[in-house]
């Protein structure tokens, strides 16, 4: 039986530094629930000439991933340097040199999970990625081990910080989109290139995740359905309020006899509904059970240690497996087929804002637009304009399906009071 296990460190960035803070100030804690003692022995690097604290580190550094994957003292890999292509194919080796693989790498298990899986399997090799949903929300560990024994039938959350604190900022500071977003970039909230963040693809990936474990079901990031927040203005904010909501870019997936449908986007949440005070870069995933009922996770969703947390996490449930005799047994592949819902059984409410002109008849001539196809409104609000010929009208809906709501929106396009459609929004919850 083992008693120290060696670490192999791909990646030695933000989160990097973190593993090896957490290592070194929580060794006695880990070596106790462990029964054995964890070294970090070589860590991949792009520039050996930069300069790093590694205070009180053995560690060597290497510009040579091969270095590491061939290595056969290592007995653990941690990824944390994200990347897709390149990373799958060093992490592809080191499977095949027996290394057991943690990630924190979301991009990689959305798109390439199966197949790491697949080659865990064959080689006899755990793969963990706690890190790559919520960052130190144990999220994925309470779907596999705490809700095992129930059927989940729907996940939603806010699962990326960077839309959440710039909804938080918009809505409280009355601010708009451009400027929060350039604040975010400015306090390292938010990338150079925010595209990932603000278009909803980070948190498609991370749903993409969820939706595979949840629902034990095959999916692809194609599968989801993403929209982002670039279109959200003061005004959508303000009239939601109004309404008795607030806005957060969600991330839905919910699993019934019709099928599975998956989604990012931004969706109007009652005001009492506990995700609705979810703020700033926090998460929270919201989890349905036929037997818990109601379940939520709360917690930062990115950070140094929080995320550093969760990958050591993983580090040491690899290192019970390895003392155990257990490794390469925790996977389990999907039990269903794969089955998306079709969109004459996607059942939503929608939150619609258009400008219209002030004249009679014309929410007589909205109204039947949509009643032709069994569309009725919930709430309707209507507003002057700048403009003294139009007026601004905030419908929302109740429960349609996607395939009507479109049929009706595109007849709606084709009137002649309506002059501009402004947004549509997804509505959970509510009366």
């Amino acid at each position: 039986m083992q008693n120290t296990i060696t670490v192999g460190l791909l990646g030695l960035g933000t989160v990097g530094s973190g593993v090896i803070e957490i290592l070194r100030d929580h060794q006695e804690q880990i070596q106790h629930k462990t029964g054995c003692a964890v070294t970090i022995k070589s860590a991949l690097v792009s520039d050996l000439s930069k300069p790093r604290e590694l205070s009180g580190s053995t560690t060597t550094l290497t510009e040579r991933y091969e270095d590491i994957t061939r290595d056969p003292d290592i007995d653990v890999i941690v990824e944390v340097m994200g990347g897709i292509d390149h990373t799958l194919t060093i992490l592809l080796e080191a499977i095949e040199h027996g290394k057991h693989v943690v990630t924190a790498n979301k991009d990689l298990i959305a798109e390439h999970g199966a197949e790491l899986f697949e080659a865990c399997q064959k080689h006899q090799c755990d793969l963990y990625y706690e890190a790559s949903v919520a960052g130190g929300i144990p999220i994925i560990r309470s779907i596999m081990d705490g809700l095992a024994s129930d059927r989940i039938t729907k996940m939603m959350g806010i699962v990326n910080g960077t839309t959440n604190y710039i909804m938080t900022k918009m809505a409280q500071d009355g601010v708009d989109f451009d400027s929060v977003l350039k604040e975010a970039q400015e306090l390292g909230f938010a990338e150079s290139d925010p595209t990932a963040d603000v278009d909803g693809l980070d948190a498609a990936r991370k749903m993409t995740i969820l939706s595979i474990l949840g629902f034990s079901m095959p999916f692809e990031l194609k599968d989801v359905e993403v929209k982002g927040i670039r279109n959200i203005s003061l005004d959508d904010i303000r009239y939601a309020e109004e309404l008795g909501y607030r806005i957060k870019l969600i991330g839905i997936a919910e699993n019934d006899h019709a099928g599975v449908s998956v989604s990012v986007e931004p969706s109007l949440l009652p005001v009492s509904h506990p995700l609705s005070s979810v703020n700033d870069e926090f998460n929270a995933v919201y989890v349905y059970g036929d037997a818990v009922g109601e379940t939520m996770f709360y917690g930062p969703g990115a950070g140094k240690l929080p995320t550093a947390t969760a990958v050591v996490s993983d580090l040491i449930a690899v290192l019970k497996n390895i003392r155990l005799g257990t490794t390469g047994t925790a996977y389990v592949q999907p039990q269903f087929p794969h089955q998306l819902k079709a969109k004459s059984e996607k059942l939503t409410k929608k939150y619609m804002r258009m400008q219209v002109l002030d004249e009679p008849g014309v929410l007589n001539e909205i109204t039947h637009a949509f009643a032709e196809y069994g569309v009725s409104f919930d709430q309707v609000i209507q507003r002057s304009t700048d403009d003294e010929n139009t007026r601004e009208l905030m419908l929302m809906t109740h429960l349609v399906s996607e395939d009507d709501f479109e049929k009706a929106k595109h007849d709606l396009e084709q009137l002649a009071p309506v002059k501009h459609i402004h947004s549509i929004f997804r509505v959970e919850g509510g009366q």
